[in-house]
């Protein structure tokens, strides 16, 4: 195990902040792994599973039974992880931009389209190789304006060759699920399985810039701007990205967490990063749907907020799943669904203003265009 601190090249007003990762295996082996938590930094689940997942791998380690490089970062937001008030913390922005920590990675695709667009040829493996180089190349010359920005040049520069990149975190009030590119979901769809997600959704580029999106993306992206040229056929899916939402904010458990760092361990053996035989995949618990499939339903007015379905229930197209009730006049407002699918997410808060998001419900079929992900 070897742990590195990386300041951030723009420091804050208190002096610069510093990232932590902790290497496992071999440097340089493949394939390489890369995990990261907290990035938004009030999603605490993930960081209790990257910590038994750091005491996994440390055991494993130390019997020679890593055959890739594994890098964690247990704690991937410093900056949000400072930001309090009154106790509450506040991790999901950066409170001197209002910027979402997951959001605004930059696009480095045409940056890497100008260095090998015209160096590709048949052999798969030199194409990753040029590829990863022109992408690590990109993100080393691209200078930060601000500390959020430095987090962000980081945390992609740890990952830009990762083989695999599993972003840790969770809903307010959720099942477990599971964001990725539809590119990548075919060699992904075991990891799901062992984790047992109620819920799978789908996308090709959701606007927004998400870290994990920023990296698989430009993989298949790049294949798509070659159109049906030989070269396009020699360039692998050779990033695989998936953001994890484990649940809700207070389903923080030893119980769960090392339940699901093992699982996750499964996957890395079914992967090749970790020797050893895996458990057989068990079966599917959901089929994986389009996220602009995935209806939020919103506050009309504001009021207490009355669920009227079980989080992972069936919810039917037209049917009330919340109930605002104004308490100063009595007026009760229905809110129903607008699609039929599975109820996975909903927010802690008893009390809205109009506007709020209430619950998520993944339809089967897309109908959203635009931003597809959630503030």
């Amino acid at each position: 195990m070897r742990v590195v601190d990386f300041p951030l090249e723009v420091p804050s007003e208190d002096g610069p902040r510093q990232l932590r990762a902790t290497y496992f295996g071999v440097p340089g082996a493949r394939p390489k792994v890369y995990i990261q938590a907290g990035l938004h930094a009030d999603e605490i689940p993930g960081m209790l599973v990257a910590h038994y997942l750091r005491e996994l791998l440390t055991d494993l380690e130390s019997k020679g039974l890593l055959t890739g490089e594994i890098v964690l970062v247990p704690v991937a937001n410093p900056i949000g992880l400072e930001q309090t008030l009154h106790h509450q913390l506040l991790g999901r922005y950066d409170l001197r931009s209002g910027e979402n920590f997951n959001r605004y990675y930059p696009d480095f695709l045409d940056a890497v389209w100008q260095r090998v667009s015209e160096s590709l040829g048949k052999d798969v493996t030199e194409n990753v190789l040029k590829i990863r180089g022109a992408l690590n190349d990109a993100i080393d010359q691209w200078t930060p304006g601000s500390e959020v920005q430095s987090l962000r040049k980081t945390l992609m520069r740890l990952a830009a060759d990762a083989d695999l990149v599993l972003d840790l975190h969770c809903d307010a009030e959720s099942v477990m699920h599971f964001y990725t590119e539809s590119p990548c979901w075919p060699q992904l769809k075991s990891l799901a399985d062992y984790l047992r997600c109620r819920v799978v959704l789908l996308s090709r580029q959701a606007p927004g810039q998400s870290f994990d999106e920023s990296l698989s993306g430009v993989w298949w992206r790049l294949a798509d701007r070659l159109g049906t040229s030989q070269s396009s056929e020699a360039i692998a899916q050779a990033c695989l990205s998936a953001t994890i939402e484990l649940r809700g904010q207070a389903d923080v458990s030893d119980q769960q967490a090392s339940q699901d760092a093992l699982q996750i361990l499964q996957f890395l053996m079914r992967f090749g990063a970790v020797q050893g035989i895996p458990e057989d995949v068990p079966e599917a618990l959901c089929q994986a749907t389009p996220l602009a499939g995935s209806h939020t339903l919103v506050a009309p007015s504001a009021g207490v907020v009355v669920f009227r379905a079980d989080l992972g229930a069936d919810v039917g197209k037209g049917q009330t799943v919340v109930r605002l009730v104004d308490p100063k006049d009595g007026v009760v407002t229905p809110v129903c669904s607008e699609v039929s699918g599975l109820f996975y997410a909903r927010t802690r808060e008893r009390y809205v203003q109009a506007g709020a998001e209430l619950a998520k419900v993944a339809g089967r079929v897309a109908f959203r265009t635009g931003e597809l992900l959630g503030a």
